[in-house]
């Protein structure tokens, strides 16, 4: 048995993700027996990557409530300027953040974080191109391959997933 086992973990995809920051956390949380959630803005089943890995969304983001989860998986590429334009996803990352749950954003998936009004007074990091935007929503940026803050795990790049995931593991486990 996996030591995530009874946790649920959502993956928010939109077109043009970064591939191996959906896939990866995808594979590795469901090793430790978490339940992964893909989710969508509904506008689609299926959503495809930047190198062109397809995913299928098991739901949309709008049909979650955040007291059902345990993480929430926000990765890069050009989705999160996707998934930010839907409120429902602003809300769901906001409420799941005001209630403890994880909320881990790696490269440009700090968009949807500034867009959900979550980063005043936190220490995060990002892809450096949005830099500027997580400044001015409020956090202290910071260029760490990792950075945890309360319920807050931020990353920079897809050579940063071993260290992101397991943060969000280790995380789950406290």
């Amino acid at each position: 048995m996996g030591k995530l086992k009874g946790k649920r973990v959502v993956i928010l995809v939109a077109e043009q993700f970064q591939d191996m920051e959906v896939m990866y956390p995808y594979y590795r949380f469901k090793e430790e027996d978490a339940e992964v959630i893909v989710a969508g803005t509904g506008s689609l089943e299926i959503y495809t990557g930047k190198f062109g890995y397809p995913i299928k969304a098991t739901t949309s983001a709008g049909n979650l409530s955040a007291a059902d989860l345990d993480a929430i998986i926000i990765p890069g590429g050009w989705a999160p300027d996707f998934l930010r334009r839907y409120e429902f996803v602003n809300k769901l990352v906001a409420e799941a953040f005001k209630k403890g749950k994880i909320i881990a954003a790696i490269c440009h998936g700090g968009s949807v974080l500034v867009s959900a009004h979550i980063l005043k007074g936190k220490t995060a990091t990002a892809f450096k191109a949005i830099k500027d935007d997580m400044v001015y929503a409020g956090c202290k940026f910071v260029d760490k391959d990792v950075v945890i803050d309360g319920n807050l795990i931020t990353s920079r790049t897809p050579d940063d997933l071993p260290v992101f995931c397991k943060a969000v593991i280790n995380a789950l486990l406290k």
